[in-house]
């Protein structure tokens, strides 16, 4: 076995270097690639005791029978056969292996999760309940109108930088996956707390370039914006499953709604494939349907009257 963990280690370091150099993956996304691989890598080792070009499409199916038996969610198990997948048109691609044991091993199937909306007054009230007589509160009130009115990722808003403001043409620099650039309109609230903000910030040497810091002059983590975003939630009064992500899902949605097309909104989320972005298009139609469906019963209500 020990031959073999070996074996597996190696060529895990290789397929690291690969995806964080070649595929130029986030640091993130890369962690979460390598954390399923080993994951992977000692479910074969218990069974099976094989090197990755040993593994054979059973031991896979059996991989992934194991997490459904764990309770795994189906996106959680599709999200682990895709990166095995990776692996190993790795390894093809490196004449490691000759066949791919992924090619026939099915991802489970299941129904996409329309993402919770925010609705244009619900963005209002979690912004406008931030205490801005404070210099925390004035950073989160611009935090949360740049990570809404922009439409922006988590991980865009923590690495903004002053060089990626550009206010006098009424726009900002978003670095968004894979190094790629896109230029985002900004509105006039966003710049106006932002410069607010830019009165009080207090950056170390570090970190003198990073828009948004913490009390001590450091970088925002994704898990302080979390925070941010949930206790502003609460205090506001919504009850809705709400992250940072639910600020951009609204962002696209408010945008079909207000008669922007597919393509456009596509470019201003920086979304590579446009099947990513058209499910906005059935939020908006199932919030259509539930608004249809309401005056109906208003309509049936005035007739029972």
């Amino acid at each position: 076995m020990a031959e073999c963990t070996k074996k597996w280690e190696e060529i895990a370091r290789e397929y690291r270097r690969y995806i964080r150099l070649e595929k130029n993956l986030s640091p993130n996304t890369v962690e979460c690639y390598m954390r399923d691989l080993a994951e992977f890598a000692h479910f074969v080792l218990r069974m099976y005791d094989v090197p990755p070009q040993r593994v054979e499409p059973q031991m896979i199916e059996r991989y992934m029978s194991w997490l459904y038996d764990q309770g795994r969610r189906r996106t959680s198990q599709a999200r682990r056969l895709s990166g095995i997948k990776s692996f190993y048109n790795y390894l093809l691609l490196g004449d490691r292996i000759d066949t791919l044991p992924t090619e026939f091993v099915e991802s489970p199937k299941f129904g996409r999760t329309l993402p919770d909306v925010l609705t244009v007054e619900e963005i209002d009230r979690i912004i406008s309940v931030i205490d801005i007589s404070t210099a925390k509160g004035i950073r989160d009130s611009a935090m949360l109108e740049v990570l809404y009115s922009c439409g922006l990722r988590v991980s865009e808003l923590t690495s903004l930088r002053l060089g990626d403001l550009f206010f006098g043409e009424g726009y900002i620099r978003i670095v968004g996956k894979g190094d790629k650039e896109r230029i985002v309109p900004v509105s006039s609230a966003a710049r106006d707390k932002v410069q607010l903000y830019m009165e009080r910030r207090k950056p170390r040497r570090d970190s003198e370039d990073t828009l948004f810091l913490n009390n001590r002059g450091q970088a925002l983590t994704r898990i302080m914006v979390f925070t941010i975003i949930r206790k502003a939630a609460l205090m506001a009064g919504i009850d809705k499953r709400i992250s940072p992500h639910t600020f951009r899902h609204s962002y696209a949605t408010h945008l079909l709604e207000g008669g922007a097309s597919i393509r456009q909104v596509q470019e201003l989320l920086g979304h590579e494939n446009i099947m990513t972005t058209e499910i906005y298009t059935h939020v908006d139609r199932a919030r259509l349907r539930e608004t249809i469906e309401d005056k109906f019963d208003d309509l049936n209500l005035l007739a029972l009257d």
